[in-house]
C-alpha cells in the first residue's frame, strides 16, 4: 500500500510538494525524504503532529526520545510506521520544520493507493521553494536595536540594595498614591 501526501506552506503560495511512500514505512522516512526535498538543515529538531479535521494538534510524533510522563503515549520518527497512526484518506498532519517559531507544513494524506507498493519515497511533484528554514530576525526588526544600548533590559548584576525598604506594606494604596 503507498500513501500520497500533499505538503503546501501558508508562507509560500506557489509552495507544494506531493510525496508517495510506502505505508510500511516510519515517519523518520517520510521526514528524510521532506528534507531532500526542501533542501532543510538535518541538524535540527523535527516533529510531526497528527491533526483532527480542524488542523487541532493531536498525537506528536518526535525526531528523538522526549522526556514524557508514563501516562502520555510517546512516539518516535524511527519507532512509528506511517500506517500505524494514519489509516484514512485526508487525514491532516503538521510538520514542524522550525521549533523556535512553530512554522509547519500543512500535510494531507491525499490518497491511499492499495496493491501497490515502493521501496523508497518518491517526490512526485515539487513546485515552487519551500520557505526559508529560518526566520532572519535581524531583516525584519531592521537595526532596531543597534540604537538600544546596553542597558535597555537594565544592569546587567542585580543589587539587593534596590529592594531596601520595600515590605508588603509598601504597596498599600495611600503608598501607591504618593508614588503617582
Amino acid at each position: 500500500m503507498v500513501y500520497r501526501f500533499l505538503l503546501l506552506s501558508d508562507e509560500s503560495d506557489n509552495f507544494k510538494r506531493e510525496i508517495q511512500i510506502s505505508a510500511q514505512a516510519t515517519f523518520y522516512d517520510f521526514h528524510q525524504e521532506i528534507l531532500r526535498t526542501t533542501g532543510y538543515d538535518k541538524q535540527q529538531m523535527y516533529s510531526f503532529f497528527i491533526c483532527g479535521d480542524d488542523w487541532s494538534k493531536h498525537t506528536e510524533i518526535t525526531l528523538i526520545e522526549m522526556d514524557t510522563s508514563s501516562e502520555e503515549d510517546s512516539y518516535v520518527m524511527s519507532q512509528t510506521i506511517l500506517e500505524d497512526l494514519l489509516e484514512e484518506e485526508h487525514q491532516k498532519l503538521l510538520y514542524v520544520f522550525d521549533q523556535l517559531t512553530e512554522r509547519v507544513f500543512f500535510i494531507e494524506l491525499r490518497e491511499i493507493i492499495t496493491g501497490k507498493d515502493l521501496k523508497d519515497p518518491l517526490c512526485t511533484k515539487a513546485v515552487g521553494d519551500p520557505p526559508k528554514q529560518f526566520i532572519d530576525f535581524e531583516v525584519i526588526s531592521g537595526d532596531i536595536g543597534s540604537d538600544l544600548g546596553e542597558t535597555f533590559y537594565g544592569e546587567d548584576e542585580f543589587d539587593d540594595e534596590d529592594l531596601d525598604g520595600l515590605d508588603e506594606g509598601s504597596f498599600d494604596d495611600e503608598s501607591l498614591n504618593d508614588r503617582f
